[in-house]
């Protein structure tokens, strides 16, 4: 069965046409999932509504924030200066999410609205904290990613709502971010886990802010609010950090599949929390030694 193609002129037109048609549309951007839903079989939209040409493909900065369009592609993400430092994890994971020509297409908004436990944009998103915009046909509202996510391909989006925007405080100079994937390959495969981890503060002075994300070990993407509660305390006193990735392997309930074990997934869950936490630590040594330097 076929579908009507509808490449409205605004978002307020996208909009329209998703309430006029409800759960027989679906909104496209990049297509990446959208398409193969429907080639299998699984999804069959009588409608599907373009989000191209509306002006959400940017990505905004001010003193106190960063606001990155729906419609804006992992390969912008990644080549983006302003995350090459302190917000490198969101480069990180976008640079691993298919392969170059997946991440030339591809939307932030899709990675995040398909609500995949694996999707590797999102834990990044979430260590920082990360709010999502809707607009819907009578008003727009603003949510934490982290309740945005409810289940495995459930968010909370209504079905005439269009996700505008993610956006979150710009982190300060005294911090960094980290994101890791374990897969067979490095990109185009879907990760068996991914892990992103925030820190805020400084080695030896304790840290103001944790916060760690794990991907692709539950049926949604959540933060590991133990382990960041452990090194918060603790700060980086040489076993915080493998402390807090077993206790984020507990908080873990992930599936066995083809691809792994659930074992095994928790395994990973607890050396790549570890990891990642080191990287963060060792990007902001690395930073203030450069200050003192300079």
């Amino acid at each position: 069965m076929g579908f009507a193609f509808h490449q409205p002129d605004s978002v307020a037109s996208a909009i329209d046409l998703a309430h006029r048609y409800g759960d027989a549309a679906r909104f496209i951007a990049g297509g990446t999932d959208l398409i193969i839903q429907i080639n299998r079989k699984r999804l069959t939209p009588q409608h599907v509504i373009s989000l191209g040409g509306l002006g959400l493909d940017d990505i905004r900065e001010t003193s106190g924030e960063i606001t990155i369009g729906a419609t804006t592609t992992h390969n912008d993400i990644v080549f983006h200066p302003g995350f090459q430092h302190q917000l490198v994890a969101l480069a990180e994971a976008s640079a691993v999410v298919g392969g170059r020509q997946i991440r030339h297409v591809a939307t932030v908004g899709g990675n995040i609205v398909n609500a995949s436990p694996a999707a590797d944009l999102v834990p990044a998103l979430l260590v920082l904290d990360a709010v999502v915009d809707l607009q819907g046909p009578a008003q727009a509202r603003s949510l934490p990613l982290d309740r945005f996510l409810l289940d495995r391909g459930r968010t909370d989006r209504q079905v005439d709502e269009v996700l505008t925007a993610v956006r979150f405080a710009r982190p300060p100079m005294q911090s960094a971010t980290a994101f890791l994937k374990a897969g067979r390959r490095k990109a185009m495969e879907i990760s068996v886990v991914c892990v992103a981890a925030h820190l805020v503060g400084g080695p030896g002075t304790g840290f103001s802010k944790v916060r760690i994300a794990v991907g692709a070990a539950a049926p949604r993407t959540f933060r590991a609010t133990g382990a960041e509660a452990l090194v918060g305390a603790r700060g980086d006193d040489g076993t915080s950090f493998a402390e807090a990735g077993r206790l984020a392997a507990e908080a873990a309930v992930p599936i066995g599949d083809v691809r792994a074990s659930a074992r095994y997934r928790k395994l990973l869950v607890a050396a790549l929390v570890e990891r990642a936490l080191a990287a963060c630590r060792d990007r902001m040594r690395g930073a203030g030694a450069q200050g003192a330097a300079a």
